[in-house]
């Protein structure tokens, strides 16, 4: 499910003035401004109010919110009917093993905001999703995401490993300062942000990457050029 224009469904706490859009200035009164009586794209609140705006709906319909994660919802129903709710700014992720419940929750959710239902998830957050429902199976893969790091980052031509991080690379601190020329290329090169990138992967569907990540992450302050070459 995804919410359009949700930042538009906040309401505002505080008093908020703007300036008037250039064509509605009046020439007689040049110095009005306009005062906010809702939420806008743009203001610093938005994301705020809109989450609060839902927040306070969603636990009107019953719904408990998780202490771990506070975009997590769930209806305090029996385990056949429960129904979960992930929000992520504007988009939901809806889960039960009642189809009945689904239906009348996004009824509820389409009265109150303007909605578009995706149908069945397939992807979000760079996470692709694959159900195969005959081995009850539910499958979370990244290879368009990871791909596009490819792209990205120039390794379209690099030697393809068969694991995350090869026993070939023994990497260490550099305690010796580079040379002029490894100096200049490590300057083009975005290793942090390289690390970030996979680390992300390693989250969302890769636990696989974790101990390659860790090693990684050691030398963000002062990468050389054989932890680039690792990478």
């Amino acid at each position: 499910m995804d919410v359009k224009t949700a930042f538009l469904y906040g309401d505002l706490d505080e008093t908020i003035y703007m300036t008037r859009p250039e064509d509605f200035v009046s020439k007689t009164k040049p110095s009005q401004v306009c005062l906010l009586k809702k939420s806008l794209y743009g203001l610093k609140q938005a994301p705020r109010q809109w989450y609060k705006r839902f927040d306070t709906l969603i636990t009107s319909l019953g719904f408990n919110k998780s202490k771990y994660d506070a975009c997590f919802y769930f209806s305090s129903e029996n385990i056949d009917t429960t129904v979960y709710l992930l929000l992520y700014v504007d988009d939901m992720l809806i889960a039960s093993k009642d189809m009945s419940r689904i239906r009348d929750l996004k009824k509820k959710l389409k009265f109150e905001f303007e909605m578009k239902d995706l149908g069945n998830a397939k992807r979000i957050l760079g996470i692709e999703i694959l159900r195969v429902r005959e081995k009850s199976r539910l499958c979370l893969f990244q290879s368009k995401y990871l791909s596009k790091l490819v792209d990205r980052f120039a390794m379209k031509n690099c030697k393809p490993a068969n694991v995350p991080l090869s026993s070939s690379f023994v990497l260490f601190a550099a305690l010796s300062s580079k040379t002029l020329e490894e100096n200049r290329l490590m300057k083009t090169v975005p290793y942090s942000s390289a690390v970030g990138s996979i680390m992300y992967s390693m989250i969302s569907a890769r636990p696989d990457l974790a101990q390659a990540i860790s090693v990684m992450s050691r030398y963000m302050a002062n990468p050389r050029k054989g932890h680039w070459n690792a990478m």
